[in-house]
């Protein structure tokens, strides 16, 4: 088992990466088991925030580092939460709270199209020169009421209209091929097969 850093802290995603690379005999250690604390994400894109993260929990532990930053983009919004998706409604983070100032955000708004990003950052060490960067998309649509008990954060609001279901409605092993994350991580595995 080949060890790799998280650098993340948030159980949602530290489950579903660790679902993910299990079968390719990586041993996901979260950043908190080290007593790394949490990046400072200062930048305005996912790709910059993901860098500074995974060279983060890289300094601090020595070894190899996967991070991501992800979130949703409303394009009646701009884009917005964007970056600021796990934090929207302000400090301490709360789905809950998120999803309701989305939802007060969007009201009267015709277009409830949105997308997740992931951008996933593989770094070997902190100084690493050629980090292993991806980032795609997930579309779907923000619809007002929650549906379904799996997933976190906007999952319960993110519609996929081809299957007329929440991301929260979905088996988590169906959401990890579907989702941003998956999509992600799949690339991230070419480009490192690639690159052997």
């Amino acid at each position: 088992m080949q060890k790799l850093v998280l650098a993340s802290n948030n159980a949602g995603k530290v489950k579903e990466f660790q679902a993910l690379l299990a079968p390719l005999h990586f041993q996901v250690i979260p950043q908190g088991e080290l007593g790394i604390p949490s990046a400072e994400e200062p930048h305005h894109t996912f790709v910059e925030n993901a860098l500074a993260k995974a060279r983060h929990a890289s300094a601090a532990s020595g070894l190899p580092t996967l991070a991501d930053d992800s979130g949703i983009c409303a394009h009646a919004l701009g884009g917005k939460p964007g970056v600021l998706s796990a934090r929207f409604a302000g400090e301490p983070a709360n789905d809950r709270a998120n999803n309701q100032k989305l939802i007060a955000d969007l009201s009267g708004k015709s277009d409830r199209g949105a997308h997740y990003v992931c951008a996933l950052v593989l770094v070997n060490s902190v100084d690493d020169p050629e980090p292993l960067i991806v980032q795609t998309r997930w579309y779907g649509q923000f619809i007002d009421e929650a549906k379904g008990e799996h997933g976190f954060g906007y999952d319960p609001h993110f519609l996929l209209p081809e299957l007329g279901l929440t991301a929260a409605q979905l088996e988590p092993a169906q959401k990890n091929i579907l989702s941003h994350r998956g999509q992600a991580l799949r690339e991230l595995l070419t480009q490192l097969q690639l690159r052997a």
